[in-house]
């Protein structure tokens, strides 16, 4: 018997196939072969075809299981994760009502800036633990505002995931979790926010019914069944938004634990239990996927670094070499602090944890008679590693104190030297493991019987290293330092 997971990105829908009993990944395919298409019709702006998505789903479903032979009555349960923050709108036939808005579009930032001014900080931090900022209601409000006549015929607000959930099912219901992302609830009433639908004039009939993140949110309907090749009454177990989900596919689920990952942009992703926040401009809060606002209110604090893989992809396509693994083994020959060479690596915009400045990428002390590619790659894994370190004081100072990390087997975690920087530095542990959302959506399914263990057992087989925090070296200290002090000096000019 099996799961099945649906990841829903903004380039392509994975679906993972996974063994009950051993967690064990089955089988993992992408639709479409090529990226998505995205759309930006003015600046900033960025739109995707809800319908596209379901018929990826549907299409990637149906090819897994002719690749498998795989009689679909031996799938028990589907988990979902999906694209954070995106809108989609509904109207009372259950028709979508234009493309949604995704969660790169930033379009609704001075309507979300604009909301935090009024609404007020202590509303915003104590109750939302966020600034509206770009996230789904202030996309929201963006559609009122300039497109009166379709919001007229809105009768439903959904994210990614609720869509597809939706298509498969014919329920319209939502989380907790997504309504977190979304900027919908209120953390202190544990209810939808007053505040922000009064604010914007929503309606609470546009809120979906809400659903456990863990349980039979609905079951795969006839036509469901037609569109994907799925079993009718195949049940909906789990569904969450992509960050929190790669925190779970980690077993990322009690305060102290961090996920992270270290692909074109960075994420760090810690648990707490404590809804007293400081920082909601810099750092942003969801509910996590174990949160239910009675026995468990753990939060996911979320710091993403735009500038983190894109600097060392950058650095492979303008440089004389051949892959990233040649650009470690070149980074790993040159002492830390790569001889007075400094990289600030946040050239992918404005930096949120910055308070959305942008600083671009600087190479600092470069030396046209001294340094050399081998440097150039040390000094930008290092400065990408410190952006990480950086990122990680920010959330000490609001209450976070890791104890592990955990991230997946891939881009900047696959060199030795990041990875150890980091763990020296914070002197955290960071746990390396094989793992994808799709995976680890499709294995979430057993939670619904609250079976912590198996799903902890399954995580612990895709293992592959640990990182200790090491000595910390003189050379690794003042590097570090002398970055720091180099962003410093280049915040306070911009």
């Amino acid at each position: 018997m099996y799961y099945l997971g649906i990841d829903l990105g903004s380039s392509s829908v994975k679906i993972g196939l996974v063994d009950i009993t051993s967690g064990k990944r089955i089988a993992l395919v992408q639709q479409p072969k090529a990226e998505m298409s995205m759309k930006a019709v003015e600046k900033g702006w960025a739109e995707q075809n809800p319908e596209a998505w379901y018929q990826h789903v549907c299409n990637g479903i149906k090819e897994l299981l002719a690749a498998q032979q795989l009689d679909a009555t031996k799938i028990l349960g589907i988990g979902m994760a999906y694209q954070m923050h995106g809108l989609v709108c509904l109207d009372r036939d259950g028709k979508v009502l234009r493309d949604a808005i995704i969660w790169c579009d930033s379009r609704a930032v001075d309507i979300g800036n604009t909301a935090y001014q009024a609404m007020g900080k202590v509303t915003c931090d104590e109750r939302l633990l966020n600034a509206p900022g770009n996230f789904t209601a202030s996309k929201l409000a963006w559609v009122k505002q300039n497109e009166p006549r379709l919001f007229a015929k809105v009768h439903k607000v959904m994210l990614p995931g609720d869509y597809i959930a939706y298509r498969l099912s014919g329920n319209i219901n939502t989380t907790i979790t997504g309504l977190s992302e979304g900027i919908f609830w209120d953390f202190q009433q544990n209810q939808v926010s007053e505040d922000v639908l009064g604010f914007f004039g929503f309606s609470p009939q546009l809120i979906p019914d809400i659903v456990p993140t863990f349980g039979i949110q609905g079951r795969v309907s006839q036509q469901g069944a037609k569109d994907s090749g799925l079993s009718v009454d195949t049940p909906i177990c789990y569904r969450s938004g992509d960050q929190p989900n790669n925190a779970l596919s980690l077993n990322v689920f009690n305060p102290g634990e961090i996920a992270a990952t270290g692909g074109t942009s960075g994420v760090v992703y810690a648990v707490t239990d404590n809804v007293a926040v400081k920082e909601t401009l810099r750092v942003n809060h969801f509910a996590h996927v174990n949160y239910n606002g009675t026995d468990c209110r753990n939060i996911g604090k979320l710091l993403c670094i735009n500038g983190a893989g894109i600097q060392y992809r950058w650095l492979l396509n303008n440089l004389d070499v051949g892959s990233y693994e040649e650009m470690n083994e070149l980074a790993a020959t040159v002492p830390s602090g790569s001889d007075g060479l400094l990289v600030i690596p946040f050239g992918n915009g404005a930096e949120r944890m910055l308070n959305n400045i942008e600083v671009g990428t600087q190479f600092v002390g470069l030396n046209l008679n001294r340094h050399t590619k081998a440097h150039l790659c040390r000094a930008a894994l290092e400065g990408i590693a410190f952006a990480f370190v950086y990122g990680m004081e920010i959330m000490q100072e609001d209450g976070i104190h890791a104890k592990t990390m955990r991230a997946g087997n891939d881009n900047l975690f696959r060199s030795p030297l990041f990875a150890n920087v980091i763990a020296t530095l914070t002197n955290c542990t960071i746990e390396i493991y094989n793992i994808t959302g799709a995976i680890g959506a499709a294995r979430a399914c057993i939670l619904v019987e609250g079976d912590q263990a198996a799903f902890s057992a399954y995580t612990k087989n895709d293992h592959v290293i640990t990182f200790e925090p090491g000595t910390k070296a003189p050379e690794l200290i003042n590097a570090y330092q002398n970055w720091k002090q180099q962003l410093e000096i280049t915040i306070h000019k911009s």
